[in-house]
């Protein structure tokens, strides 16, 4: 019963307001870092595909023993 008070009591106070105010806009913003990273990786990663493939196909090696 002791904790469930302290919950409680903790709830009615402005600071635990406010610390639930500022963990959840942490939350948010984790999570959107998250997003831009994960979304920034694929399209980095397709691009390095994508100019790599043309960097195989277009240019030619120079011919061995020269």
């Amino acid at each position: 019963m002791k904790m469930v008070e302290m919950i409680k009591a903790f709830s009615r106070e402005e600071d635990g307001v406010a610390l639930t105010e500022y963990l959840m806009l942490l939350g948010l913003l984790i999570g959107g870092v998250i997003l831009a990273v994960t979304t920034a990786g694929s399209n980095l990663a397709a691009a390095w595909t994508s100019w790599g493939t043309w960097w195989t196909t277009t240019l030619t090696p120079p011919p061995a023993g020269g």
